[in-house]
């Protein structure tokens, strides 16, 4: 696989990012990913800062234990109330790469960059790319609404998405939405990415820290077992399970946006993701969940993706 900007940006062996997800990407799957040759990603969206702390230095010790030096980051939703205080511990902990979601980057930018951190900020459009990059961004992941948990109101595909922020930026692009094997790494570096971020292939992992129940529903997800519902709020994609389908039944119905956060509740993704409740909880993951077969170790993901990046590569 080829270097590009994002493995030189990042310092890493190959341009696979493994994305930062809720109640999944623990020190544990992100430690992995990097020990692999790939950025592994920690996410904070289901952290307090005092646990997004202990997370880093669970991951930092586990590499001084080993005797290595791998790079990582830290993915934070920017719409977080307490954003202020997650951006304040990984400063502190002296973090040197940030990937950023759902939020402006602008108001935070100088604060990365004053501290030495590398800034990264997903969109779903290419307006949103556009300021990324006038905010500072040193680089931006494209990102299509096949991709699981929450998604641009646009829905953009990946294929339509990444081309066009490619042609309309100067900075390094990473693709994502919907990725989840090595022949669709090679689709997104021939349209102009440098790098793929994915999520939903490695949440199927031993690593992750999502419930087994979860993770076996990945597998056994088919191409058409996603849904994206909650588009009066904020648009997520998550596996058609009997909460899911109540939404559905409920937009069909007119439901309004305030009864539609009643139903969401409080702690859903908790429930579901890390709890393991298949009914009542969401179940956040990717259209790509139905070429994901089985539940098997970081590194065999990743050798999998290469040989499947390598094979594709060849018939061109």
């Amino acid at each position: 696989m080829k270097q590009t900007r994002i493995t030189e940006l990042f310092g890493i062996k190959y341009p696979i990012i493994q994305a930062g997800m809720v109640w999944t990407s623990g020190w544990r799957l992100a430690s992995a990913s990097s020990e692999c040759g790939c950025l592994g990603l920690i996410g904070a969206g289901s952290m307090k800062p005092e646990l997004l702390r202990e997370h880093i230095q669970k991951l930092r010790n586990y590499f001084n234990e080993k005797g290595i030096s791998k790079p990582f980051g830290v993915n934070i939703p920017l719409i977080r109330g307490d954003v202020d205080e997650l951006i304040k511990t990984v400063i502190d902990e002296k973090v040197e790469i940030v990937f950023s979601s759902a939020g402006n980057p602008k108001l935070h930018s100088k604060t990365f960059k004053d501290n030495g951190i590398r800034f990264i900020h997903v969109v779903a459009s290419v307006k949103h790319a556009l300021k990324a990059e006038d905010a500072g961004c040193d680089a931006i992941v494209a990102e299509g609404f096949e991709a699981g948990g929450h998604n641009g109101i646009d829905e953009i595909t990946t294929l339509s998405l990444v081309p066009q922020v490619v042609d309309a930026v100067n900075i390094p692009v990473i693709a994502a939405g919907g990725i989840a094997d090595g022949r669709q790494i090679a689709a997104c570096m021939a349209l102009g990415a440098e790098g793929v971020q994915i999520g939903t292939r490695f949440a199927a992992s031993i690593e992750a820290s999502s419930s087994p129940l979860f993770k076996q529903k990945i597998v056994e997800a088919k191409d058409n077992d996603t849904y994206l519902i909650m588009k009066k709020l904020n648009p997520v994609r998550l596996y058609k399970n009997k909460f899911a389908e109540d939404v559905i039944k409920a937009e069909k119905e007119g439901a309004s946006a305030e009864e539609l956060k009643e139903m969401l509740g409080r702690k859903r993704e908790m429930k579901g993701i890390f709890e393991g409740d298949l009914d009542e909880g969401e179940l956040e993951m990717g259209q790509s969940s139905g070429l994901v077969n089985n539940i098997k170790p970081v590194k065999e993901i990743v050798e999998q993706l290469l040989k499947q990046y390598d094979a594709s590569v060849s018939k061109i």
